[in-house]
């Protein structure tokens, strides 16, 4: 991902690769956690509240987002907000994402404690729609793109390209995840834990009741 203002050239997607963790009911997502449901998707939501984080290393860079492909295919179509420490505090940025083109940011506000929404939409073989609302600041962007993709996955996930997290009080809690309309919990989704420094991992909760919030913690 090409960061914040430029700052650092590390891209977001690279896609997942979902080995088994023997004694585990996760899978090793390597820089992504949270959940994949695979399938031919047109429609991937979620929304969450922009974390207030404390950065250790210059190098922690992280984002929350919602994509379709990625697990299975080597195209991410994805929309997020991105967190920055590369200027020593944190910086927030909404992106999207064409993987495996760069990244581009929005020069809209973006600042913790925002409620974010995102959506992924395939409106044609190789057409997509991204739009991505701050709607505690009032702004909503959206892009049209076009990409061939394999049309093989659909996922609400953080990831860290430095596999390098600031300290995020509270975790990362998605809510309303749908996958064309559909409850995540529905979807048959499997489970990714996150990498983090090699010394810790970023497990993502049971699916909650409502069958489409889930929290990302550390561990």
């Amino acid at each position: 991902m090409l960061a914040v203002a430029a700052v650092a050239t590390t891209a977001f997607a690279g896609t997942a690769t979902a080995a088994p963790v023997f004694g585990a009911q996760n899978f090793s997502g390597g820089n992504w956690g949270g959940y994949v449901s695979f399938g031919s998707f047109t429609t991937a939501t979620a929304s969450w509240v922009e974390p207030s984080v404390t950065c250790n290393s210059t190098n922690d860079l992280f984002a929350p987002w919602v994509g379709i492909d990625g697990d299975g295919s080597s195209t991410v179509e994805q929309t997020g907000v991105a967190t920055d420490c590369s200027s020593g505090s944190a910086v927030y940025q909404a992106w999207y994402e064409m993987y495996p083109a760069a990244p581009v940011y929005y020069s809209n506000p973006v600042s913790a404690g925002d409620h974010i929404s995102a959506t992924v939409t395939r409106t044609g073989t190789s057409t997509y729609n991204l739009v991505i609302s701050d709607t505690t600041k009032g702004w909503s962007k959206t892009t049209t793109k076009s990409l061939s993709s394999k049309h093989s996955s659909a996922e609400a996930i953080i990831e860290s390209p430095t596999d390098s997290y600031p300290s995020i009080s509270g975790g990362v809690k998605f809510t309303g995840v749908k996958f064309d309309g559909t409850n995540l919990a529905s979807t048959s989704p499997s489970a990714l834990d996150a990498d983090d420094r090699g010394s810790y991992t970023w497990i993502p909760g049971a699916i909650a009741s409502d069958g489409t919030d889930f929290t990302m913690t550390r561990h």
